[in-house]
C-alpha cells in the first residue's frame, strides 16, 4: 500500500503490511529480526503509538504492531462489529497468519482485553506479557466511566464521537500529562486517520462497549490463572486522567509476582516516555 501524504516518514519509517480479513485489510508493522513483540494499542490510537519502541526494539528483536479495523491505516469497513472480542479474534488471525511463536504480548489501553483474550486462549504461545494502563474485567464498579459510557451510547453522545471528532479532539490531549509530547504535529497522526464521520466508528464503538462488552471483560478476569505463569511487567503512567490509579492496584493485587514500574505520565505513558518504555521492555526481555 502507499503512504498517505500527511504521514511524516520520520516519525514513522516503517514498511507497509497489510493482510485480508474477512471485514477488510487490516494494516501492521512488522520490522527486525528475532524475538517477536506484538504490540496491541487502544483508542483512538493506532501503530504510530509505539513508533519509539518499535524503532529502538527492532534492532534487536522482531516487533509486530498491527492497526485494528477502524484505526490508523487498517480499513475503516462499516458492516464490521468493532466490538472488543471482534478485535480480538483478528488479532489472532494475525499471529497465526504470521506464524509467530513464543510472543511477548505487549498492551495498552483497549489493546490490554484485546490483547490478553489470546493469551486466554494460547497461554502456552505467550512467553512474557507486558501491561500498560489498562484492564480486563468489568468496569461496573466504575460509576464515572459507566455514566460517560451510557451517554456516548446515545443520539447526542454519537455525534460528538462521529460527526465532532470528540476522542482525537479532546480525550486524547487528556492522556498527557505533559503537554509538550502531544505536539501539532504528533496530534495530526491522530486525527488524520479519524477525519470523517465514517472513519470514526471504532473510536465511538470502544466509547460504547466500556459498558456494553462488561460481561466479556469479566470472563477475561475469571480466567486470569491461566496467566499466572507466565512472566508479567507493569508498566503505569501513573498521572493517568483517563483510567483511575486503582485500576493498578487491582493488577497488582491479582498479580504480585509482576514486575512493577510506576512513570510521572499520562495515559499514553508509551508516548511521554519512549524511551524508559522501550529500555524496561528490552530489559525484561
Amino acid at each position: 500500500m502507499n503512504s498517505p501524504k500527511w504521514l511524516d516518514r520520520i516519525l514513522y519509517p516503517f514498511a507497509h503490511h497489510t493482510i485480508e480479513l474477512q471485514s477488510g485489510q487490516l494494516h501492521y508493522v512488522d520490522e527486525g529480526q528475532g524475538e517477536p513483540i506484538v504490540f496491541v494499542h487502544g483508542t483512538p490510537t493506532w501503530s504510530f503509538v509505539w513508533r519509539q519502541q518499535i524503532k529502538a526494539l527492532s534492532r534487536t528483536c522482531r516487533c509486530i504492531a498491527p492497526d485494528h479495523l477502524g484505526f490508523g491505516l487498517s480499513d475503516k469497513p462499516m458492516d464490521f462489529s468493532y466490538t472488543p472480542e471482534a478485535h480480538a479474534q483478528n488479532l489472532e488471525q494475525l499471529i497465526d497468519q504470521l506464524q509467530l511463536k513464543d510472543i511477548t504480548l505487549v498492551v495498552h489501553d483497549f489493546g490490554g482485553p484485546i490483547g490478553l483474550s489470546y493469551a486466554f486462549r494460547h497461554p502456552e504461545n505467550v512467553k512474557r506479557l507486558i501491561i500498560l494502563n489498562t484492564w480486563m474485567w468489568s468496569l461496573e464498579n466504575e460509576k464515572q466511566m459507566m455514566k460517560i459510557s451510557s451517554f456516548l451510547n446515545g443520539r447526542v453522545g454519537q455525534f460528538l464521537y462521529l460527526n465532532l471528532g470528540f476522542s482525537p479532539r479532546m480525550l486524547l490531549p487528556k492522556g498527557y500529562h505533559q503537554k509538550r509530547h502531544l505536539s501539532k504535529v504528533v496530534h495530526q497522526h491522530y486525527l488524520k486517520p479519524l477525519n470523517n464521520s465514517r472513519n470514526r466508528m471504532g473510536t465511538w464503538h470502544f466509547a460504547v462497549a466500556l459498558k456494553e462488552s462488561g460481561l466479556w471483560f469479566a470472563s477475561l478476569w475469571e480466567q486470569r490463572e491461566k496467566l499466572r505463569t507466565i512472566p508479567k511487567m507493569i508498566l503505569w503512567g501513573e498521572k493517568d486522567k483517563l483510567l483511575p490509579l486503582h485500576l493498578l492496584e487491582q493488577w497488582q493485587q491479582a498479580f504480585p509476582e509482576a514486575v512493577v514500574k510506576r512513570f510521572e505520565a499520562g495515559h499514553f505513558v508509551q508516548e511521554e516516555k519512549g524511551g524508559e518504555i522501550a529500555d524496561s521492555i528490552k530489559d525484561f526481555i
